[in-house]
């Protein structure tokens, strides 16, 4: 999906930085989120496990076995990959403050843009989680799912 114009304009006191010739590791989209937002605008800063909308998260069923153990009422922390976001900006500068270093805020333009979330389990049908507490655009790819306490921890 291309990106909003919007979303690649630098403001002022931001800088970018090229990135590397090559990449270090490779990884997986084990599945897609579904959520009700469609452009950066729209998606809360924060999701709300509580109050926020259902969510879908469809697995690529080949993974549906990693499912074995979730179940409705559980917490997951979901990492996923924020598809639109730029990836050389070094110095932002959000709305709130002035020029401030990626790494100081939480903003999706990043390097590697990978993003974690932590949601609520309402109900697991097949290779399919319905979730709350997301806050990305619809149809961004899943990396991970994990607990968010180990059941089998000591």
């Amino acid at each position: 999906m291309p990106r909003d114009p919007d979303e690649t304009r630098l403001r002022p006191g931001e800088e970018t930085a090229e990135p590397p010739a090559g990449t270090d590791a490779a990884l997986w989209f084990i599945g897609r989120i579904e959520t009700p937002w469609a452009s950066r605008a729209e998606c809360p800063r924060r999701g709300d496990p509580v109050g926020g909308p259902d969510c879908r998260i469809v697995l690529d069923p080949r993974w549906q076995g990693a499912l074995d153990g979730v179940a409705p009422g559980q917490r997951l922390q979901v990492l996923y990959w924020m598809h639109r976001a730029r990836r050389d900006l070094v110095r932002q500068s959000p709305g709130h403050r002035g020029p401030t270093g990626t790494f100081a805020i939480r903003s999706p333009n990043r390097p590697n843009p990978v993003a974690v979330s932590t949601v609520a389990v309402l109900a697991v049908d097949g290779p399919v989680l319905t979730v709350r507490g997301l806050d990305c655009l619809d149809g961004t790819p899943l990396i991970d799912l994990k607990p968010e306490t180990c059941p089998h921890a000591g």
